[in-house]
Protein backbone atom coordinates (compact mmCIF):
# COMPACT_ATOMS: atom_id res chain seq x y z
CA UNK A 1 0.00 0.00 0.00
CA UNK A 2 3.07 2.00 0.65
CA UNK A 3 3.66 2.17 -3.38
CA UNK A 4 0.09 2.73 -3.99
CA UNK A 5 0.22 5.93 -1.58
CA UNK A 6 3.43 6.99 -3.13
CA UNK A 7 2.09 7.01 -6.87
CA UNK A 8 -0.87 8.97 -5.67
CA UNK A 9 1.19 11.76 -4.24
CA UNK A 10 3.27 11.98 -7.07
CA UNK A 11 0.02 12.00 -9.44
CA UNK A 12 -0.91 15.53 -6.83
CA UNK A 13 2.40 16.74 -7.30
CA UNK A 14 2.70 16.74 -10.57
CA UNK A 15 -0.79 17.53 -11.63
CA UNK A 16 -0.54 21.07 -9.85
CA UNK A 17 2.45 21.60 -11.80
CA UNK A 18 1.28 20.02 -15.49
CA UNK A 19 -1.54 22.59 -14.91
CA UNK A 20 0.20 25.59 -13.89
CA UNK A 21 3.17 25.44 -16.69
CA UNK A 22 1.28 23.41 -19.30
CA UNK A 23 3.55 20.86 -19.31
CA UNK A 24 3.09 16.89 -19.01
CA UNK A 25 4.67 16.22 -15.72
CA UNK A 26 7.02 13.51 -17.55
CA UNK A 27 10.44 15.63 -16.20
CA UNK A 28 9.29 14.80 -12.38
CA UNK A 29 6.95 11.50 -13.26
CA UNK A 30 9.93 9.45 -15.28
CA UNK A 31 12.65 9.69 -13.03
CA UNK A 32 10.92 9.34 -9.81
CA UNK A 33 8.42 6.38 -11.27
CA UNK A 34 12.06 4.98 -12.36
CA UNK A 35 13.02 5.12 -8.48
CA UNK A 36 9.93 3.89 -7.29
CA UNK A 37 10.15 0.67 -9.78
CA UNK A 38 13.88 0.26 -9.10
CA UNK A 39 13.18 -0.07 -5.50
CA UNK A 40 10.08 -2.58 -5.95
CA UNK A 41 12.38 -4.56 -8.25
CA UNK A 42 9.76 -3.82 -11.13
CA UNK A 43 11.00 -3.52 -14.78
CA UNK A 44 14.78 -4.87 -14.43
CA UNK A 45 16.67 -3.67 -17.20
CA UNK A 46 13.65 -2.16 -18.69
CA UNK A 47 12.94 -0.22 -15.74
CA UNK A 48 12.75 3.52 -17.44
CA UNK A 49 10.97 2.36 -20.28
CA UNK A 50 8.23 1.15 -18.08
CA UNK A 51 8.69 4.71 -16.41
CA UNK A 52 8.39 6.50 -19.92
CA UNK A 53 5.26 4.50 -20.68
CA UNK A 54 3.48 4.95 -17.80
CA UNK A 55 4.31 8.80 -17.45
CA UNK A 56 3.33 9.05 -20.93
CA UNK A 57 -0.06 7.19 -20.40
CA UNK A 58 -0.45 9.39 -17.38
CA UNK A 59 -0.14 12.36 -19.52
CA UNK A 60 -3.29 11.59 -21.50
CA UNK A 61 -5.80 12.39 -18.87
CA UNK A 62 -3.04 15.62 -16.92
CA UNK A 63 -3.39 17.32 -20.22
CA UNK A 64 -7.24 16.59 -20.87
CA UNK A 65 -8.15 18.24 -17.45
CA UNK A 66 -5.14 21.38 -18.25
CA UNK A 67 -6.72 21.78 -21.39
CA UNK A 68 -10.50 21.91 -19.79
CA UNK A 69 -9.14 24.84 -17.74
CA UNK A 70 -7.01 27.10 -20.06
CA UNK A 71 -9.87 26.29 -22.43
CA UNK A 72 -12.29 28.05 -19.81
CA UNK A 73 -9.74 31.05 -19.23
CA UNK A 74 -9.93 31.13 -23.27
CA UNK A 75 -6.02 30.64 -23.25
CA UNK A 76 -6.19 27.32 -26.02
CA UNK A 77 -5.53 28.30 -29.35
CA UNK A 78 -6.98 25.77 -31.70
CA UNK A 79 -5.75 26.76 -34.72
CA UNK A 80 -2.11 25.78 -33.34
CA UNK A 81 -3.88 22.76 -31.69
CA UNK A 82 -5.00 21.48 -35.14
CA UNK A 83 -2.27 22.50 -37.25
CA UNK A 84 0.30 20.80 -35.03
CA UNK A 85 -1.89 17.83 -34.05
CA UNK A 86 -0.74 15.59 -37.23
CA UNK A 87 2.52 15.66 -36.86
CA UNK A 88 2.42 15.33 -33.49
CA UNK A 89 0.86 12.18 -33.53
CA UNK A 90 3.31 10.45 -35.95
CA UNK A 91 5.95 12.19 -34.34
CA UNK A 92 5.72 10.43 -30.80
CA UNK A 93 4.45 6.96 -31.81
CA UNK A 94 7.76 7.04 -34.03
CA UNK A 95 9.77 8.17 -31.31
CA UNK A 96 8.11 6.02 -29.01
CA UNK A 97 9.22 2.89 -31.36
CA UNK A 98 12.44 3.54 -31.46
CA UNK A 99 12.94 4.34 -27.35
CA UNK A 100 12.23 0.53 -27.32
CA UNK A 101 15.37 -0.11 -29.31
CA UNK A 102 17.74 2.01 -27.25
CA UNK A 103 19.71 0.67 -24.25
CA UNK A 104 18.56 1.80 -20.69
CA UNK A 105 21.60 3.87 -20.48
CA UNK A 106 21.65 5.87 -23.66
CA UNK A 107 17.96 6.17 -23.17
CA UNK A 108 18.80 7.70 -19.32
CA UNK A 109 21.68 10.08 -20.47
CA UNK A 110 19.86 11.42 -23.37
CA UNK A 111 16.95 11.69 -21.01
CA UNK A 112 19.28 13.91 -18.44
CA UNK A 113 20.73 15.74 -20.24
CA UNK A 114 17.20 17.25 -21.95
CA UNK A 115 16.12 17.78 -18.29
CA UNK A 116 19.55 20.20 -17.58
CA UNK A 117 18.37 21.44 -21.01
CA UNK A 118 14.58 22.45 -20.00
CA UNK A 119 15.53 23.55 -15.78
CA UNK A 120 18.17 25.99 -17.36
CA UNK A 121 15.17 27.03 -19.49
CA UNK A 122 13.11 27.58 -16.42
CA UNK A 123 15.58 29.08 -14.34
CA UNK A 124 17.22 31.17 -16.97
CA UNK A 125 13.78 32.59 -18.30
CA UNK A 126 15.18 32.28 -22.07
CA UNK A 127 12.26 33.65 -24.07
CA UNK A 128 12.93 34.04 -27.73
CA UNK A 129 12.09 37.12 -29.30
CA UNK A 130 8.48 37.33 -30.58
CA UNK A 131 10.44 37.95 -34.55
CA UNK A 132 8.03 35.53 -37.03
CA UNK A 133 3.97 34.73 -38.18
CA UNK A 134 3.02 30.95 -37.65
CA UNK A 135 4.03 28.65 -40.65
CA UNK A 136 2.02 27.12 -42.74
CA UNK A 137 0.36 23.40 -43.02
CA UNK A 138 3.67 21.65 -44.06
CA UNK A 139 6.24 23.87 -41.58
CA UNK A 140 3.53 23.40 -38.78
CA UNK A 141 3.30 19.34 -39.58
CA UNK A 142 7.47 19.33 -39.38
CA UNK A 143 7.38 20.82 -36.41
CA UNK A 144 5.01 18.74 -35.11
CA UNK A 145 6.91 15.83 -35.99
CA UNK A 146 10.04 16.99 -34.12
CA UNK A 147 8.21 17.87 -31.20
CA UNK A 148 6.30 14.65 -30.92
CA UNK A 149 9.59 12.38 -31.54
CA UNK A 150 11.38 14.54 -28.60
CA UNK A 151 8.56 14.38 -26.23
CA UNK A 152 8.42 10.82 -27.02
CA UNK A 153 11.60 9.89 -26.32
CA UNK A 154 11.73 11.63 -22.76
CA UNK A 155 7.65 11.32 -22.45
CA UNK A 156 7.01 14.86 -21.45
CA UNK A 157 3.82 17.14 -23.10
CA UNK A 158 5.54 18.87 -24.87
CA UNK A 159 5.48 21.89 -23.12
CA UNK A 160 9.19 22.52 -22.76
CA UNK A 161 9.53 22.87 -26.94
CA UNK A 162 5.94 24.07 -27.81
CA UNK A 163 5.78 26.71 -25.58
CA UNK A 164 9.32 28.59 -27.08
CA UNK A 165 7.95 27.98 -30.53
CA UNK A 166 4.56 29.44 -29.88
CA UNK A 167 6.56 32.43 -28.04
CA UNK A 168 8.38 33.03 -31.39
CA UNK A 169 5.89 33.36 -33.05
CA UNK A 170 4.34 35.85 -31.57
CA UNK A 171 1.58 34.06 -29.01
CA UNK A 172 1.14 35.59 -25.78
CA UNK A 173 2.60 33.52 -22.97
CA UNK A 174 -0.03 32.90 -20.66
CA UNK A 175 -1.98 31.54 -24.49
CA UNK A 176 1.23 29.54 -25.16
CA UNK A 177 0.85 27.88 -22.19
CA UNK A 178 -2.46 27.39 -22.32
CA UNK A 179 -2.41 25.66 -25.92
CA UNK A 180 0.56 23.69 -24.92
CA UNK A 181 -1.34 21.86 -22.54
CA UNK A 182 -3.79 21.11 -25.24
CA UNK A 183 -1.08 20.03 -27.46
CA UNK A 184 -0.13 17.29 -24.77
CA UNK A 185 -3.08 15.27 -25.62
CA UNK A 186 -2.49 14.32 -28.88
CA UNK A 187 1.44 13.57 -27.72
CA UNK A 188 0.64 11.24 -25.30
CA UNK A 189 -1.97 9.24 -27.87
CA UNK A 190 0.56 9.11 -30.19
CA UNK A 191 3.28 7.83 -27.42
CA UNK A 192 0.85 5.82 -25.08
CA UNK A 193 0.17 3.72 -28.44
CA UNK A 194 4.12 3.18 -29.22
CA UNK A 195 5.13 1.99 -26.06
CA UNK A 196 2.16 -0.10 -25.56
CA UNK A 197 3.00 -1.92 -28.96
CA UNK A 198 6.61 -2.42 -28.44
CA UNK A 199 6.30 -3.46 -24.80
CA UNK A 200 3.33 -6.17 -25.85
CA UNK A 201 5.29 -9.23 -26.59
CA UNK A 202 7.76 -8.82 -23.58
CA UNK A 203 7.68 -11.66 -21.59
CA UNK A 204 9.68 -10.09 -18.73
CA UNK A 205 7.32 -7.26 -17.64
CA UNK A 206 5.64 -7.66 -14.18
CA UNK A 207 2.11 -8.51 -13.93
CA UNK A 208 -0.70 -5.89 -14.24
CA UNK A 209 1.38 -3.89 -17.26
CA UNK A 210 -0.09 -3.43 -20.73
CA UNK A 211 2.94 -3.12 -22.95
CA UNK A 212 5.17 -0.74 -21.38
CA UNK A 213 2.31 1.34 -18.90
CA UNK A 214 2.31 -0.56 -15.45
CA UNK A 215 -1.57 -0.03 -14.77
CA UNK A 216 -1.36 -0.20 -10.89
CA UNK A 217 0.60 3.42 -11.07
CA UNK A 218 -1.11 4.60 -13.68
CA UNK A 219 -4.52 4.27 -11.69
CA UNK A 220 -2.97 5.63 -8.58
CA UNK A 221 -1.21 8.81 -10.61
CA UNK A 222 -4.27 9.56 -12.64
CA UNK A 223 -6.44 9.57 -8.85
CA UNK A 224 -4.08 11.76 -7.77
CA UNK A 225 -3.94 14.43 -10.34
CA UNK A 226 -7.54 14.70 -10.70
CA UNK A 227 -8.06 17.29 -8.14
CA UNK A 228 -4.71 19.56 -8.75
CA UNK A 229 -4.93 19.64 -12.52
CA UNK A 230 -7.40 22.17 -12.78
CA UNK A 231 -5.80 23.95 -9.65
CA UNK A 232 -2.78 24.62 -11.48
CA UNK A 233 -4.35 25.71 -14.40
CA UNK A 234 -6.22 28.18 -12.28
CA UNK A 235 -3.27 29.25 -10.30
CA UNK A 236 -1.54 29.93 -13.47
CA UNK A 237 -3.90 33.22 -13.79
CA UNK A 238 -3.41 34.21 -9.81
CA UNK A 239 0.42 33.27 -8.42
CA UNK A 240 3.64 34.78 -9.32
CA UNK A 241 5.22 32.11 -11.46
CA UNK A 242 9.10 33.47 -11.61
CA UNK A 243 9.68 31.89 -7.90
CA UNK A 244 7.94 28.62 -8.52
CA UNK A 245 9.19 27.96 -11.97
CA UNK A 246 12.66 28.35 -10.49
CA UNK A 247 11.60 26.06 -7.78
CA UNK A 248 10.79 23.78 -9.90
CA UNK A 249 13.98 23.79 -12.29
CA UNK A 250 16.30 23.31 -9.28
CA UNK A 251 14.07 20.11 -8.22
CA UNK A 252 14.92 18.73 -11.74
CA UNK A 253 18.60 19.53 -12.09
CA UNK A 254 18.49 17.56 -8.71
CA UNK A 255 16.10 14.68 -10.78
CA UNK A 256 18.42 14.50 -13.84
CA UNK A 257 21.35 14.12 -11.32
CA UNK A 258 20.82 11.43 -9.71
CA UNK A 259 19.14 9.83 -12.38
CA UNK A 260 22.74 9.85 -14.62
CA UNK A 261 24.65 8.89 -10.98
CA UNK A 262 21.72 5.83 -10.64
CA UNK A 263 22.42 5.36 -14.77
CA UNK A 264 25.89 4.96 -14.64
Amino acid sequence: MEWYFAYLLLGAFVGFFAGLFGIGGGLVMVPVLSFLFEAQHLGGTQNLHLALGTSMAAILYTAISSARAHHAHGAVNMQIVRGLTPGLLAGTLLGALFASSVSQVYLASFFALFVYFAAAQMLLELKPAATRQLPGHIGLTLVGSFIGAVSSLVSIGGGTLSVPFMLWHNIPFRQAVGTSAALGFPIAVGGTIGYIVTGWALHTLPSGTLGFVYLPALLMLVAGSTFTTPLGAKATHSLPLKPLRRGFAALLFVLATKMLWQAF
